[in-house]
């Protein structure tokens, strides 16, 4: 593959520090494999600075959906899932394949778990229309910008989606994230975060912001039960021997948010935790965790 010229003229760039980084590309099919290229590589491209660019190459390409290693980073994965999401292609982390997941271990049940899931999903969402209602007036009358935040998120098999919230913070959380949690190691979660206004701590408190998750679950994207779904700052830094924990579906409620929550926050013992679960999933096990689930809801258990 030739060198391409990227014009410089973008609707959104990467971080000046983040261009001298280069890509090394791979096919399967209609699959591109993309990943740090060493320095000796000569299928390459070069850094990328134009996402206008990258939009309509992705746009013109047979390639259906895209695989990206962990170690790009979360500003180039940020980067190109932006890119894949207005170009309608599939972007996924290249993770290594486990066989300690239930649809593998217990087809049967799983699939009556993920029929489950969309029915109350559905059926949740009718009855708690009101309350959505009265959540989005108070997020409306709090503070200026959008009522829903929307962030990436590691899925199943590593597919990257955009997760619901209604929104507890200012509306530039984002850009203030690293500024706020420093090298702070392990989870990225602030007691004290700044930016989380008096609404969003009642809301964060009851778990009411995630209530938009309902409709993630009714896509299929989420479960009602599951490991957290890790947010991209949180998935680079995972190490490579719990990787394939990746490949879960996540859940609105799991093993983390009613045994530990807040006060685990080593992202490789979490996942170790999350593998535990998939190997003796059972239905029995996820209605258990969602019984849990309430007490620790009502008395804001880990929750901020």
């Amino acid at each position: 593959m030739n060198l391409l010229s990227i014009p410089t003229n973008s609707v959104k760039a990467l971080p000046k520090s983040d261009r001298s980084f280069k890509y090394e590309l791979k096919w399967r099919q209609k699959h591109l494999v993309v990943r740090r290229a060493p320095n000796s590589a000569s299928n390459h491209l070069p850094s990328l600075e134009s996402q206008r660019w990258l939009i309509a190459c992705l746009k013109r390409s047979p390639i259906r959906l895209i695989s990206l290693a962990p170690d790009v980073g979360e500003e180039k994965l940020r980067f190109w899932a932006d890119a894949c999401e207005q170009a309608g292609k599939s972007l996924f982390l290249t993770i290594p394949n486990t066989s300690e997941l239930p649809k593998k271990q217990s087809g049967r049940s799983w699939r009556i778990k993920r029929l489950l899931d969309r029915v109350a999903a559905a059926i949740a969402i009718l009855l708690l229309s009101p309350v959505f209602l009265a959540i989005a007036l108070l997020v409306r009358l709090q503070s200026p910008g959008p009522i829903l935040f929307c962030q990436w998120r590691v899925g199943e098999r590593g597919r990257l989606f955009r997760i619901y919230k209604f929104r507890t913070m200012s509306a530039n959380a984002e850009q203030l994230h690293h500024q706020v949690m420093g090298h702070q190691p392990g989870l990225h979660k602030h007691e004290n975060d700044p930016r989380v206004t008096p609404n969003g701590r009642w809301l964060r408190k009851y778990s009411l912001d995630e209530l938009p998750q309902l409709f993630n679950v009714l896509r299929g994207e989420m479960s009602f039960v599951g490991p957290r779904p890790w947010a991209l700052y949180d998935a680079v830094r995972i190490s490579p021997e719990v990787r394939q924990r990746l490949n879960a579906l996540p859940g609105i409620t799991g093993p983390w948010q009613v045994m530990a929550r807040s006060n685990m926050r080593d992202i490789d013992t979490v996942n170790r935790s999350d593998l535990k679960y998939l190997r003796h999933w059972s239905l029995w096990q996820d209605l258990k965790i969602l019984l849990l689930t309430v007490p620790k809801v009502l008395t804001g258990f880990g929750a901020y």
